[in-house]
């Protein structure tokens, strides 16, 4: 099954990425614009090309990195056929300083949700890098375990716009980074090979520098603090300056040769443990055989070491205490004190690059509030490459896929829904039509539209895709809008399949949200025994023309007014009951809520008068391919059961099925094939006894 669904959308894929994608431009703001959103201790300097990009300039009017907006750079169309432009601010070392939202038309965010939630999702950035693998989404599974990927919480309701934003900030700040920063993007981090079969001794690993060493006297610590107000604060140095304050001897064992010349067996059976469960941690053994120590008293065991710290770089390397039982092996002296350490290989730290170990030195002076200082000595190290592999750089997976890979548990059960849907209306249309239960079944159908495919998974199709595709299609945005979110897409792909088996009954009927919220409504005022409304046939035909006029009003607004193409397609009460589920201003509330209560008296008033989406599905339904409702000539003459008993005025009097007002209701093939109910089988049978 999942096989078939990735088949299906990598199909809708490759039907969608050939297509340009660069046709969108947009224009570079005004420098002033830009200016004024640079915050103190930042200033912007002058500009670097006509793309948008300036130097960022510090406080003392030093350049610190760049500035830039997105949408010039990298125009990733968005729902609205316009990009989201984003202010970023990125240091010369490749770290996100601030992410800011300049401009944006994403419907869900311009009056469903509001903005607070995309500014939110902006937050995230600064501090991060573009040396890292940035996705939106979460790790699936166990994708997450040993992945170099790191994960931006999304917008629930809004995940494909968030994407479109996420690629747009990283393809401009990489577009940036390739012409102007140096040394950015380095390779991945090395790992041990576990099959390389080495026999060593702790002679060995001192002959050949993998274990190192950093001494450090009592005078050497003393003439660190010289000058300073600690100087003389240290006793014992000043007693005996020959001696010695720090012996420190560092090891790598991530190798487990190294291991084997070090540790004792319960020890490298405890190392085994952690590399099973940690795969991604790089044990780094410190024993310590002078009066310093490798901790303070403070200290808590499985945190980081506050007297030990670390850089690979120029970034600092997250230590922390692997909290582990030390048994050396016996040809190592025993040390004052032991650790093993833990450093995260997925957090950039390369075990055979050069890295640098910092020991900090404490001295307190005074007595009841003691002033604090310190001073650090430091040892540089790396592995040897020949107990290592470099695997290959992971890269993220294109949006469109990681998409996918987020939600296949939804989009395994939204085909499996589908595809009993299909067999249901299909084959099996005159045996679900013809059960005695019928309408409780078709109840349920609707409540879990309503449930699963609604509000779990925001599957409700809008107008606003539409008008987003015409627009692409005459150049004005991008098909590829239409991959961030692919459990929609999978519910427009079997909707333009039912197009041609059906018409416009398969969404309209059966896979729209408010449309079946609409449908309980009708029931709740039948249960209540509320007095319906009718309209007459006259009055019935000129108002299904009235939704014909709502779309192409909006198809024009699109490309004539295209700035309040948004609020126009609020006639759509769909992100109020379904995106955002009434949480909004109460003015849209009321509006969806008039819908429905009216749909207690007034059957499904909104689908079959107003709905764009719904006049778009009628275009569609000229696909169709056969007339699938079955037909008897009594059928309208003398007839008229059929043509009565229809809720949607879907049947003509001639018996005629009107297909592109037919919602799939299935009650006229449940007359028809209804002996008890069907006129001519009525008469028929009575002819039949007669004779």
């Amino acid at each position: 099954m999942w096989r078939i669904i990735t088949g299906f959308l990598l199909c809708m894929a490759l039907w969608v990425v050939p297509l340009p994608l660069g046709a969108v431009e947009w224009p570079v703001s005004p420098r002033a614009a830009i200016a004024e959103r640079i915050v103190p201790p930042y200033a912007l300097g002058e500009g670097i090309n006509d793309k948008g990009v300036y130097h960022l300039l510090n406080s003392g009017g030093a350049e610190i990195g760049y500035a830039f907006e997105t949408g010039p750079l990298a125009p990733l169309p968005g729902f609205s056929g316009k990009p989201i432009n984003v202010l970023v601010l990125l240091k010369l070392d490749g770290t996100f300083i601030d992410v800011k939202l300049l401009s944006q038309h994403e419907p869900v965010f311009v009056a469903g949700l509001g903005e607070k939630p995309f500014r939110d999702f902006l937050e995230q950035y600064p501090g991060l890098a573009i040396t890292q693998n940035l996705v939106v989404g979460v790790p699936y599974g166990s994708g997450g375990g040993g992945s170099d990927l790191i994960y931006l919480d999304g917008v629930t309701k809004a995940t494909a716009s968030v994407r479109i934003a996420h690629e747009s900030i990283l393809a401009a700040a990489l577009s940036v980074a390739r012409e102007k920063l140096a040394g950015i993007g380095g390779g991945a981090s090395a790992r041990p090979d576990m099959t390389v079969e080495e026999d060593l001794s702790w002679q060995d690993l001192i002959d050949q520098g993998i274990a190192q060493r950093l001494v450090v006297t009592n005078a050497q610590a003393d003439q660190a603090f010289a000058g300073t107000i600690w100087a003389r604060d240290d006793p014992i140095a000043q007693d005996d300056p020959e001696g010695i304050y720090i012996d420190l001897w560092l090891v790598d064992v991530g190798a487990p040769a190294v291991q084997r010349a070090v540790f004792g067996p319960e020890t490298l059976d405890d190392l085994a443990r952690l590399y099973a469960v940690s795969p991604d941690d790089e044990p780094l053994l410190v024993m310590d055989y002078g009066r310093h120590g490798l901790v303070s008293q403070d200290f808590v065991r499985n945190t980081a070491p506050d007297r030990l710290s670390a850089t690979q770089g120029g970034f600092p390397v997250a230590l922390r205490d692997a909290d582990l039982f030390v048994e050396l092996h016996p040809d190592i002296p025993e040390p004052e004190a032991v650790m093993i350490l833990r450093a995260d290989r997925r957090l950039g730290f390369n075990p055979i690059a050069d890295w640098t170990l910092r020991v900090q030195a404490v001295r307190e002076h005074g007595m009841f509030h003691p002033e604090i200082g310190d001073a650090h000595f430091e040892l540089t190290s790396s592995a040897p490459g020949r107990f290592y592999v470099t695997p290959k750089v992971v890269k993220p997976r294109p949006p469109w896929v990681d998409a996918i890979f987020n939600r296949q548990g939804d989009l395994i059960g939204l085909a499996v829904f589908l595809a009993g849907l299909l067999v249901l209306l299909g084959p099996g249309m005159t045996r679900l039509a013809g059960h005695r239960h019928y309408t409780a079944i078709r109840l349920a159908l609707l409540a879990g539209v309503i449930g699963f495919v609604g509000y779990w998974g925001q599957g409700q199709l809008s107008i606003v895709t539409v008008l987003a595709v015409l627009r692409a299609a005459l150049g004005d945005g991008s098909f590829q809008v239409l991959l961030y979110d692919p459990f929609s897409l999978l519910i427009w792909g079997v909707t333009i399949l039912g197009f041609v088996l059906w018409g416009r009954g398969l969404f309209c009927g059966w896979l729209c949200p408010f449309g079946a919220m609409q449908e309980f409504a009708h029931h709740l005022g039948r249960w209540l025994r509320l007095p319906q409304i009718t309209p007459g046939r006259r009055l019935d035909q000129w108002l299904k023309r009235v939704k014909y006029l709502v779309l192409f009003g909006l198809i024009a607004t699109a490309f004539l007014l295209p700035d309040r193409a948004e609020k126009m397609a609020e006639v759509e009460p769909f992100k109020t009951a379904i995106t955002v589920q009434f949480q909004r201003e109460w003015f849209y509330v009321a509006y969806a809520a008039f819908w429905l209560v009216l749909g207690t008296v007034f059957f499904k008033g909104f689908c079959r008068y107003v709905c764009p989406l719904g006049a778009f599905m009628a275009i569609g339904g000229l696909l169709r391919g056969r007339d699938w409702i079955a037909r008897r000539e009594a059928c309208g003459s003398p007839c008229q059961l059929c043509r009565v008993k229809c809720p949607y005025g879907a049947i003509r009097k001639t018996g005629e099925i009107q297909y592109d007002e037919c919602f799939q209701c299935l009650d006229c093939v449940t007359i028809h094939d209804d002996p008890a109910q069907c006129v001519p089988l009525i008469l028929a049978n009575r002819k039949r006894k007669a004779a």
